[in-house]
């Protein structure tokens, strides 16, 4: 907390400048076109990997950046937090790329090859099952990496997962969303993206980020 309460002081003091006509225009409204999904993690910090403004992305956070699935007559099957956020982010900011971004020693992918069941916190055992389907999918769930290849798997899930709402999926058909798949590893601070064709988690050089972006433009 005392280091919150300094850096705001901090802020004021020398950054403040360079950002106040940015605040003040955003004041009168948002534009981001990115909705960004990530992880409650604190070691998690889009902003800083990505090179982002204020007002460049929407943003949701929980822990093991998990969406659930959509339900009957469009609601979600957990709490509508995750929910109501597609949906503003789609029909109120029109967003048109939704990345959903997990990572290198997630605690909650830890918890899930563990079992779950989490003493004192029924809560958090009950939310995991929203990354119960990856479990599947680990061959090797005491290799010592078995939690990244979890996390791996468990931004496909979620990808499925988002592609349940029917305004997701509305968008998608009318060519006016794509969803992108993230992992960021901690260890080195690199980002890597899902490719479909290479059915794995590319590094995000200046070579592949030239791929991506001729992708996302229509090229």
């Amino acid at each position: 907390m005392k280091k919150l309460v300094k850096g705001i002081v901090e802020f004021r003091k020398k950054r403040l400048p360079d950002y106040i006509e940015k605040f003040a225009h955003l004041a009168l409204g948002q534009a981001p076109d990115t909705l960004f999904i990530a992880c409650s993690d604190s070691r998690v910090v889009p902003n800083l990997f990505a090179s982002t403004d204020p007002g460049d992305l929407f943003v949701i956070r929980n822990v093991g950046n998990m969406i659930p699935p959509c339900g009957k007559k469009g609601l979600s099957t957990a709490d509508e937090s995750e929910a109501a956020a597609i949906e503003f982010a789609l029909l109120n900011l029109n967003i048109k790329d939704i990345i959903i971004c997990g990572h290198s020693e997630c605690g909650a992918m830890q918890a899930l090859l563990a079992g779950r069941e989490i003493s004192k916190a029924p809560n958090l055992s009950s939310w995991l099952r929203h990354g119960q389907a990856g479990i599947e999918k680990i061959k090797e769930k005491t290799h010592p990496q078995a939690h990244n290849h979890l996390s791996k798997e468990n931004v496909l899930n979620q990808i499925e997962n988002i592609k349940t709402y029917p305004v997701v999926q509305k968008k998608i058909s009318e060519g006016k969303l794509k969803i992108h798949g993230w992992w960021f590893e901690l260890s080195t601070a690199n980002v890597y993206a899902y490719e479909e064709q290479a059915k794995d988690f590319v590094l995000i050089d200046e070579a592949q980020a030239e791929k991506i972006l001729e992708r996302i433009s229509g090229k």
